[in-house]
């Protein structure tokens, strides 16, 4: 399915990545930890085709991957970084859009109506963005994948802002799309989501792959990293995330 093969990253002068190799293969799920900074999110970017890496490939069935190629953008599905959210529409116009570009039409409003039961948003389908709590917008955010179909999914800190049952929740529906035969590759800041969901965990420090559980590659090589987690305008392609954008 995913193969991360000797991805590097340079931004200026500094590697943030160093020969990380990363596979996940159908109906499983990778976590990825480690501290703020060690590359985990330019790892996801570049996974999902937003960024371009300095060197090495992300292939998708042995294709490359590229946010641009309609094909990868309907097989791959993200929430990445701050979700992008249209601030004129209302949750359940959101969720309409993306199902609907995603070709459900007549099933677009049952789709829409199980997600936001599935995630809490049922008291909240005619609110704006603005008006949601933090958790809500995040619910809002992890809901988009529910109304589309993937066959990767790739998420970044999906456990931030939400409390004990959510993250349970997140973990059930992480497991049930693996047993759908979909891939994840996810970053967490959460053992037990980690625990719960993951085939194989893998902690970036310093850029180097440090591997435990079935599927880990022990291999992955890296040199030093430091410092935050920096953007660049040079690599990052800057569109909208996968799982929020109307044409993801």
């Amino acid at each position: 399915m995913l193969r991360l093969d000797r991805i590097e990253q340079h931004y200026g002068a500094r590697r943030v990545l160093a020969g990380v190799s990363l596979d996940v293969a159908a109906g499983r799920c990778v976590a990825l930890t480690g501290e703020n900074g060690s590359g985990k999110s330019t790892l996801l970017r570049i996974a999902a085709g937003r960024e371009e890496p300095s060197a090495g490939s992300a292939l998708l069935n042995g294709a490359p991957v590229d946010e641009d190629d309609a094909d990868r953008r309907a097989e791959i599905a993200t929430v990445l970084d701050q979700a992008a959210c249209y601030p004129d529409l209302t949750v359940h116009e959101h969720l309409m859009l993306v199902a609907l570009a995603h070709g459900a039409d007549d099933r677009a409003r049952d789709l829409v109506d199980s997600a936001l039961e599935a995630h809490r948003l049922s008291g909240h389908t005619d609110a704006l963005p603005d008006e949601l709590s933090s958790g809500q917008r995040q619910l809002m955010a992890l809901a988009t994948v529910a109304v589309r179909p993937y066959r990767l999914l790739i998420l970044d800190e999906p456990e931030q802002r939400l409390h004990g049952d959510a993250r349970a929740e997140l973990a059930a529906r992480l497991r049930a799309a693996k047993a759908r035969g979909c891939a994840i590759l996810l970053a967490t800041h959460d053992p037990e989501l980690a625990e719960r969901a993951a085939d194989a965990t893998h902690t970036l420090h310093d850029g180097r792959l440090d591997s435990t559980g079935p599927g880990s590659d022990p291999d992955s090589g890296s040199e030093p990293d430091s410092g935050t987690d920096p953007g660049s305008d040079r690599h990052r392609r800057g569109h909208g995330d996968a799982a929020t954008d109307p044409a993801p």
